[in-house]
């Protein structure tokens, strides 16, 4: 495992190598704003398969993608409901994971019942790679099924030793919770796990 320390690397020049080992159909474990993140290349078969094998994973389990503009979501998303596109205004960047109905063509590893989820992440680390790779990447956390997420990058090692092929060492992550999770292919938004950003708002 690359392991590259951003307190002593230009962030840029890691993000660099972090899209060079995506677009190889590599393993990248990133920082998020909640908890570190194991991240492939989502058009990748390959790399998908060997995120979920990680991860010890069921593939009924889709993984969610960050992306870097709400703009992205068109390419992903058959439609982009109003709603939706209310709450991409008013809360992206930021912790909230929309479930949106899929195009054609995407992976069964990262749609469920013909839906895919999207973020655009807070500012963090893994923001700034989603804007300058342009694809999406997974954004599933970085740990094992059933195992508490990764706040560190030492608790990442630990749990994948050489079987992620670069970790991006941005110190802590916050922590916290996750991201909220909202179905909004309707006109009503569903709100299918409680996170970071609260129902109330």
């Amino acid at each position: 495992m690359k392991r590259i320390d951003l307190q002593k690397y230009d962030e840029a020049a890691a993000i660099a190598v972090a899209l060079e080992v995506l677009r190889m159909g590599g393993i990248v474990a990133y920082p998020t704003e909640t908890f570190y993140a194991l991240g492939a290349m989502a058009s990748s078969e390959e790399a998908l398969s060997k995120l979920f094998s990680l991860k010890e994973r069921g593939a009924e389990k889709a993984a969610s993608l960050i992306i870097g503009t709400p703009s992205d979501a068109d390419r992903l998303a058959a439609e982009v409901t109003p709603l939706a596109k209310k709450l991409m205004a008013a809360y992206w960047p930021g912790p909230l994971t929309l479930v949106l109905r899929a195009a054609e063509g995407l992976s069964s590893y990262i749609t469920k019942e013909d839906t895919v989820a999207l973020r655009v992440p807070g500012d963090s680390f893994a923001l700034r790679l989603a804007r300058a790779a342009g694809f999406p990447i997974t954004a599933t956390s970085a740990n094992p099924a059933g195992e508490p997420p990764s706040v560190t990058a030492d608790e990442v090692e630990r749990y994948f030793k050489d079987s992620v092929n670069l970790l991006i060492d941005g110190g802590p992550a916050p922590g916290g919770e996750p991201s909220t999770i909202v179905d909004a292919t309707s006109d009503t938004p569903r709100v299918l796990r409680q996170g970071e950003l609260k129902v109330s708002e």
